[in-house]
């Protein structure tokens, strides 16, 4: 299962570079959890062809984050505003700036997840 939930997120980031066709399958067997069967029969190819095409589907995606790492940073990035959010709401300030800084940390977390949809 956690496989499925690392490859719907990186199918998320790098869907786009896949063809339609890997997209396709690949979004059947993580994001629709069908067997390699299932996929097999309702695109009516044997299901060694769903196995082939997923396995080089996944070495991509993996590739492609290995190289740009956007979802370790996006990863990196909601932990690191996590953490100062934590910090901001226990600093000693004035009210209005800590609301400030609360805010502002917040609408950073927002689009952070609002960009990714996670």
């Amino acid at each position: 299962m956690e496989r499925n939930v690392e490859l719907s997120l990186l199918l998320s980031w790098y869907g786009a570079f896949l063809t339609e066709r890997q997209r396709t399958l690949l979004e059947l067997h993580v994001d629709e959890d069908l067997s390699l069967s299932e996929i097999a029969e309702r695109e009516s190819i044997s299901r060694q062809g769903v196995h082939d095409a997923l396995r080089r589907a996944e070495e991509q995606l993996l590739e492609m984050e290995e190289k740009l790492g956007l979802e370790r940073r996006t990863n990196a990035l909601r932990e690191g505003l996590s953490e100062l959010f934590a910090f901001a709401r226990d600093i000693a300030c004035k009210k209005e700036q800590k609301e400030a800084l609360l805010s502002r940390i917040g609408a950073l977390q927002n689009l952070l997840e609002d960009e990714h949809g996670v």
